[in-house]
Order: C-alpha cells, then structure tokens, then sequence
C-alpha cells in the first residue's frame, strides 16, 4: 500500500510506502535501458522490447504528473546509438514516429508540454516534422514537461555549448569576465529547466552513459535491476520515497 501524506514523518512498515507530498522531486530524469534484455529472455526480436518500452512510458508519465513531478527527462536515443544494427535504429525511429502520432491529442488534453534534448537535425525528416508538430502543439500546456532526449550526449551539448558561448563572445555579446556556470546554463538543451533531482536507471547497469553530465552534480542516483519495460509505478514511488529518505547537503553541512 501507498500512503500519501503532507509535512511530518509517518511511519512506515514493510508493507506500506509512505511518500511525503511536499517533497516530491521536481525534475526526474530516467535512462530507459533494458528493453534488448527484456526482449531476449522473451526470446523475442529486440524491437518488441522498444515498443514494451514505450508502453512503459505512457504510464510512467501519467504516474509523474498525478504526482506533481513537473518535469521528467527520457534518454530514448543517444549520440552512441547510431552504432547499434540499422534496422534496430530504424524501428526506433519508427516507434517514435508512431508514439508521437498516437499519442499527441491525448498528451495534450493532459496538458503535457512536449521538449527535446539533442541534435535532431540528423534523424529522419519524417521523425524531425513528428517532433516539430508535437512541440507547437504543446507549447503552451502547463501540466508535466516531457522531454526527450534525442540524439543527445552529454559531452556533444557541453562543447556545442561551449562554442555557441565563444561565437557570442567573439561577437561582443557577452564579456569574458561575465561567464560563470549560470551563464553556461543558458547555452546548454536544458536552458530553462532546474537540473533533476533524481536520476533513475533500471536494468542493473550503474553508470550515466553520457546522460547530463553537466545537470548532474548534485543529483540523487537510483539504480535497480528491472528492466524498463517491467518498471512499474510502485518502482517509480520507491525511488521517490528512497529520494525522500537521502541526505542531501550540496556540498555544505545541515545545520
């Protein structure tokens, strides 16, 4: 059972899983990994694992807005997939082709705001239209920010940041003197949006895999050994209420 409650602590017991409610995370950022491993102890094609995932999502998502998460980031594909087998790129492309169309109209009666992280000028102009149509349709909804990391790395957004803070250095448009980490903030995908205070990854592997590595510093880690498309609700509670639960000092002491 889960109980919801505000302010003070309740106690919990082995069965009964108590959030508090006015320490929910604002920004939850997810690797969805495990969807191949999923697949293969199915002895199914790697792409039914991918569309098992994308099942995953929808009720992850619904779960992270009823519970006032205002932003959730997803790592669907990284600069470092291009390197996986064509066709398995390809059906992904696909699935996103897909989830975006069947998805759209009911995202954004929930007032979920579309947003993606990354270059996707290399995707499919199919895939590119798909996005640019879900983002304009979304834009202006105040419910949950869903973003999608797509053809995204961590180390390519901080030189790309780097080198659109030079250009606007060369062009006078900031002075040397006036960069700092907040300035930085404002040349990187993420631009606008506070850095997640919990990042999760499933399937048992305990490592970012390039994954916002400038946002990260300060965030909370939660590994388990699920994998992606058997992450159910009752995880997504527990790796909030194991957040709840950490000591989090940002580098100074509590007083």
């Amino acid at each position: 059972m889960i109980t919801f409650f505000k302010g003070e602590k309740v106690d919990e017991t082995e069965n009964d899983l108590s959030l508090d409610m006015e320490n929910i995370p604002k920004h939850i950022a997810i690797i969805m990994d495990g969807n191949g491993r999923w697949a293969k102890k199915r002895k199914l094609p790697r792409t039914m694992g991918h569309k098992a995932g994308v099942e995953t999502i929808r009720r992850i998502l619904k779960e992270a807005d009823k519970l006032g998460i205002k932003y959730m980031t997803l790592y669907a594909f990284s600069t470092e997939n291009w390197k996986r087998p064509k066709e398995e790129v390809g059906a992904l492309m696909k699935l996103l082709v897909q989830y975006l169309r069947q998805e759209i109209n009911e995202l954004h009666k929930n007032g979920v705001k579309i947003n993606v992280l990354g270059d996707i000028s290399m995707l499919p102009e199919e895939c590119i239209i798909e996005i640019e149509k879900a983002k304009e349709k979304t834009n202006l909804n105040t419910g949950i920010t869903m973003n999608i990391a797509l053809n995204y790395g961590g180390r390519d957004e901080i030189i790309r940041g780097i080198k659109l803070l030079v250009e606007d250095a060369k062009n006078e448009k900031i002075n040397l003197s006036d960069i700092n980490e907040h300035m930085f903030e404002n040349y990187l995908y993420t631009k606008g949006i506070p850095d997640p205070d919990i990042i999760i990854r499933p399937s048992g592997e305990q490592r970012l895999s390039n994954f916002l590595l400038w946002q990260c510093a300060y965030s909370e880690f939660w590994y388990s050994d699920i994998c992606w498309p058997d992450f159910k609700e009752k995880d997504l509670h527990q790796a909030i209420y194991d957040f709840q639960h950490r000591d989090r000092r940002f580098g100074g002491i509590k007083k």
